[in-house]
């Protein structure tokens, strides 16, 4: 069994991996001894490690398969971004990868149970044929982790390390590498360390079918995501309206949408728009599409972060990068807050024309608005029937309608949000 020290490309995966190969080595070594001091812990610790993976991302049977399965897919290198999105890649990269890939199929082969054996453990098929307790897990959506269950069968299987090998190109090309490859959507925050891209593993899997009506602004929404994912030229995005109408829903229904062809959504807060260079910085060179998304976006006159957002979306001395794009949503379409002093003739500020051309230039940097107005009586009531009929409320129509028109008359007014509510409501009371 070769030394794990001698991968290249694969050279920083977690200490543990290390340790587990180490234990393995030592026991071919010296298998006709027992084992030395301290190398009792190390095993134990390398054990809790592994179940400890487990449950985060619901892995069950061979959990050493399972674990060495997570460390191929979240290891970003050279040869793992080439691969991303575009699968298999030409050079001399190839063999590099090959090199190290024997050696991690080489830790895949080896017999568990025989470590198992050496250290006494008294329950290996707990380890070998693990269920997990949480077993959709809360790392990964229920979705990759089943894929990479299905990759850890794959290479349990692979004949040779040029099969394990086109197992793994196979998973890279399909769902990406690391974190920015393998979730759909994130936040911001700011460590000691620097700007870090933190993945949401919770997002809603709303579908733009959910939203009722508004077929025309859902579509204006999908020619433009389409041309981008596409390649093609696309705008920066304003969805504007009144409150509850679905503007947040069809974002993260786009986000669904288009998660298989690379898209990724990066939800940015106001007070983090100073971040967005490094944020830029680090989603700029790699092979998926990226919108940064902005929700509930409005200045008043003293909020001076719209000028960072400016000259991100178009000014700055550097061009913004061709796989990222801003959609934002906001119940304000000038998004600035205007005031009737802005228009007026006498007042400090001598170039009034210039003040309003300075709080309507960053509504202009949106090349797609979007509008989501509230729903008049008749299409209100069309949305509580259709979602009735969605979630199968069984109620007489007439009676529906009519705690529905109760309903909003107390709960916000005529919005999709407030349908869903009344609907929610039903929904919750107990069966009688």
């Amino acid at each position: 069994m070769k030394s794990a020290t001698q991968l290249i490309l694969y050279k920083d995966l977690e200490p543990m991996f290390y340790e587990m190969t180490d234990l393995m080595q030592q026991y071919e070594s010296g298998k006709d001894t027992a084992p030395e001091e301290g190398q009792e812990s190390v095993f134990y610790r390398c054990m809790k490690r592994l179940m400890e993976v487990a449950e985060q991302y619901g892995f069950e049977e061979n959990l050493w398969h399972c674990y060495l399965t997570y460390l191929l897919v979240s290891n970003e290198n050279a040869y793992s971004r080439a691969c991303e999105i575009r699968g298999g890649v030409e050079g001399s990269i190839n063999a590099i990868a090959s090199h190290d890939l024997e050696i991690i199929r080489e830790c895949f082969l080896f017999d568990l149970k025989q470590l198992f054996a050496w250290f006494r453990l008294d329950c290996p098929a707990a380890l070998l044929s693990y269920r997990a307790t949480h077993r959709s897990g809360t790392g990964f959506n229920r979705r990759i982790r089943d894929r990479i269950r299905e990759l850890c069968t794959h290479l349990e299987q692979a004949s040779d390390t040029g099969a394990f090998k086109d197992a793994l190109t196979a998973f890279y090309l399909e769902y990406g590498v690391g974190d920015l490859g393998l979730h759909k959507a994130f936040r911001v925050a700011r460590k000691k360390d620097g700007v870090r891209i933190v993945p949401i593993t919770n997002i809603a899997h709303v579908k733009l079918d959910d939203l009722v009506g508004y077929e025309i602004a859902k579509q204006k929404l999908i020619d433009n995501t389409e041309a981008f994912v596409s390649g093609r030229a696309a705008n920066n995005c304003l969805l504007y309206g009144d409150a509850g109408t679905g503007k947040s829903t069809s974002i993260k229904a786009i986000a669904n949408q288009y998660y298989d062809r690379g898209l990724r959504l990066i939800e940015v807060y106001k007070h983090q728009f100073e971040d967005l260079n490094d944020v830029i910085a680090q989603i700029k060179n790699r092979n998926y599409k990226f919108i940064i998304y902005m929700d509930d976006l409005s200045f008043e006159e003293f909020e001076i972060e719209y000028k960072y957002l400016k000259a991100i979306i178009e000014g700055g001395l550097e061009k913004k990068p061709d796989n990222i794009l801003i959609y934002a949503t906001s119940n304000r379409r000038h998004l600035i807050r205007e005031t009737f002093s802005d228009k007026e003739e006498v007042r400090e500020d001598m170039h009034t024309s210039d003040t309003v051309q300075e709080k309507l230039s960053l509504y202009a940097r949106f090349g797609v608005t979007i509008y989501f107005g509230s729903p008049d009586k008749k299409e209100f009531q069309q949305i509580v029937k259709q979602l009735a009929a969605r979630y199968e409320v069984r109620m007489d129509e007439e009676e529906l309608l009519l705690q529905a028109n109760r309903w909003e008359l107390s709960h916000g007014g005529l919005s999709g949000r407030t349908a869903q509510q009344f609907i929610d409501y039903l929904r919750g009371k107990p069966l009688e």
